[in-house]
């Protein structure tokens, strides 16, 4: 019986110590929410890495730089997607979803001709590019900063982030869109004339958001019960019944 007592204190003071290990790591630098250890594979290196990777796709060290490169270029494109969204809107008196409607004193096969061939080497570079440097640049400039404005990992630092916010900012537009039938000002301007009424939560899709707000609001505190209460042998908490390693 004596034995199974310090048996079992043993093994709590072995996980309390590794709970209060990985508690130290995770104040060591931001994470996504506090509390959180991150991956061992997202050891802060990578500009914009909060240890947020709940279904472990970066697992694999191979791919996880081409998962960096994706985000990033898909958080430009969301980043023009805005600008662009705010200017058909605010300059030429037209919604987003038709631009593609406009006449530009061009054809679609004209159109295509062009940017086809001139994409695909644009692009072809931009890879070729990015194997060789790490870096994202146009042509054989890499980085490219043709107005001097990058200042090394502050300036990836800002671009993730902001290329993350456009993408939600996208999102939230297109949602919009579909609901509303307006674009992102004329949905301000309803907003700010009915802020009680004309929200994203009083919109057809206003369930489905709610229930999202309150699932992603409960699952730290999912998280940290499965940290103060598990044996301390779980380096990672993995929300998936399966290893990806």
């Amino acid at each position: 019986m004596a034995v199974s007592m310090r048996l079992g204190r043993t093994v709590a003071a072995r996980a309390s110590v590794a709970r209060r290990a990985r508690a130290v790591a995770a104040d060591a630098r931001p994470m996504w929410y506090p509390g959180a250890a991150a991956p061992k594979y997202l050891d802060g290196k990578m500009a914009g890495d909060f240890g947020f990777d709940p279904l472990r796709l970066g697992a694999n060290e191979n791919l996880l730089p081409y998962y960096q490169e994706a985000e990033l270029m898909n958080g430009r494109y969301a980043m023009l997607g805005c600008l662009g969204a705010l200017l058909s809107e605010a300059a030429f008196d037209f919604n987003w979803w038709e631009a593609g409607a406009q006449d530009y004193g061009f054809s679609i096969g004209q159109l295509v001709a062009v940017q086809v061939p001139v994409m695909a080497f644009l692009e072809a570079k931009r890879i070729e590019g990015w194997q060789k440097t790490g870096g994202a640049g146009v042509l054989n400039s890499f980085p490219f900063d043709p107005l001097g404005y990058y200042k090394g990992e502050e300036s990836n630092e800002a671009e993730i982030q902001n290329g993350r916010l456009a993408m939600v900012a996208w999102l939230g537009m297109c949602s919009a869109a579909a609901n509303r039938g307006a674009g992102p000002i004329e949905c301000l301007r309803q907003h700010v004339a009915d802020p009680g009424n004309v929200t994203a939560f009083t919109s057809d899709v206003g369930l489905e958001l709610t229930v999202a707000v309150v699932m992603l609001s409960l699952a730290p505190f999912f998280v940290l019960a499965k940290q103060s209460l598990g044996d301390g042998e779980e380096e990672n908490f993995s929300p998936i019944p399966f290893d990806f390693n």
